[in-house]
């Protein structure tokens, strides 16, 4: 059997997180997502447009177990000079910053910051993909 057609790409992740309601708050809120729907108090899923992020409460509000790998995630911006006004603005909304503005030697430049639970996510102008 043949491979089928190519994916249309990675466009939902669903974390698991303590407290729903400071996390939606910084993809929202702050990161400019949209509630997409909200099935009951424990789940909401968000979009920007093109992609999908769930938010579950974890059972209890206990983290994940030790099977997670998730390294980090990241959202796509449309121009290089946004990566710094975005860290600017999420850095005077008390966002921890985990990783300065750089540009990488393939041209793309981004930070990292950390949600209220703790996920790492990554800004990122990427010429390929955002342009």
């Amino acid at each position: 059997m043949q491979r089928p057609a190519a994916t249309l790409g990675m466009r939902h992740v669903a974390l698991n997180v303590r407290n729903l309601e400071t996390c939606e708050h910084f993809y929202v809120g702050l990161l400019g997502m949209a509630v997409e729907w909200r099935p009951d108090v424990d789940n909401v899923y968000l979009s920007s447009g093109n992609d999908n992020l769930a938010l579950h409460r974890a059972a209890g509000g206990e983290p994940p177990g030790p099977g997670q790998r998730l390294d980090h995630i990241g959202f796509f911006i449309a121009s290089e000079d946004e990566v710094d006004d975005w860290h600017d603005f999420l850095k005077e909304n008390g966002v921890q910053i985990k990783a300065l503005p750089k540009t990488h030697r393939d041209g793309a430049r981004s930070f990292y910051c950390s949600d209220p639970e703790g996920t790492i996510v990554q800004i990122i102008f990427h010429p390929p993909i955002s342009s």
